[in-house]
C-alpha cells in the first residue's frame, strides 16, 4: 500500500502501526479508525451543529474551550447518529465466492445474476468472480464502499460502491484510495468549518 494513502489515513485519525505491507487484504485489515469520518461536503450542511449549539448553548456561553471539546468529542465518537458521516470499514466480501457465508446470504437474499453487472471491476482485475474487502459504509448512495483485493494496482487499488438496493447492478468508479481518503476532513479542519459557522451565524450567543 502506498505511503500517500497510509499518510492520508494518519491524518484523518486512523491508526495504521500494524500495518506491514504483507498483502493488501492484511494491510486493510490492520487499519483502525475509533470514529467516524466526515467528507468534505459535509461543509455544505453542517449537520446537527445547530441542534448542538441549542442544546449546549449555555456552556457556549460560559467557556467556549469546554464547548468545542464537547462538540468534537461528540460528533466524533463511536456513534451512529445520521450526520452524513462514513464509518470505516474492513472486513471480507465475498458475495461471488461459492461455499461461504456471504455467497449463501447474498444470492438468496440480494443477488439477480441476470442484473449483476461487474464491467467496471473486470477493467481492474482478471477475476471474474472477485473477493472484496468493504472498506466504509454510509447513508447516501451508494452506502457501502468496496475494494477488489484482485486489483491490479496493489499498491493504490481502485475503490468501487454499490448499494444493498441495486447490489452490484449499479455500481460507481470512485477512483483511487488514495483520493478516496482525501475526500474525507481531518478532525482539525472539521473543527474549523463548524467553530467558522458557529461564531459567524449564531448571533444569540
Amino acid at each position: 500500500m502506498k505511503e500517500e494513502i497510509l499518510n492520508q489515513i494518519k491524518r484523518l485519525g486512523g491508526n495504521t502501526d500494524h500495518v506491514k505491507g504483507i498483502s493488501l487484504q492484511e494491510d486493510l485489515a490492520a487499519i483502525t479508525f475509533k470514529h467516524p469520518l466526515y467528507p468534505d461536503h459535509y461543509r455544505d450542511e453542517l449537520f446537527g451543529a445547530d441542534q448542538f449549539y441549542e442544546e449546549n448553548k449555555q456552556l457556549y456561553k460560559d467557556n467556549k474551550q469546554d464547548f468545542y471539546k464537547k462538540l468534537m468529542e461528540h460528533f466524533f465518537s463511536d456513534h451512529e447518529i445520521p450526520y452524513g458521516q462514513a464509518f470505516f470499514r474492513n472486513f471480507l466480501f465475498t458475495p461471488f465466492s461459492e461455499g461461504t457465508f456471504d455467497f449463501e446470504e447474498w444470492n438468496d437474499l440480494f443477488i439477480d445474476e441476470e442484473e449483476v453487472d461487474l464491467t467496471e471491476i473486470l477493467k481492474i482485475s482478471t477475476d471474474p468472480r472477485p473477493d472484496f474487502m468493504v472498506i466504509t459504509s454510509s447513508y447516501g448512495f451508494p452506502d457501502q464502499y468496496y475494494i477488489c483485493l484482485s486489483d491490479r494496482n496493489q499498491e493504490n487499488p481502485t475503490v468501487f460502491g454499490t448499494d444493498h438496493e441495486v447490489f452490484f447492478s449499479e455500481l460507481t468508479n470512485e477512483g483511487s484510495l488514495a483520493d478516496f481518503f482525501k475526500r474525507f476532513l481531518s478532525k482539525d479542519d472539521f473543527l474549523k468549518i463548524v467553530e467558522n459557522y458557529i461564531e459567524r451565524e449564531k448571533t444569540d450567543k
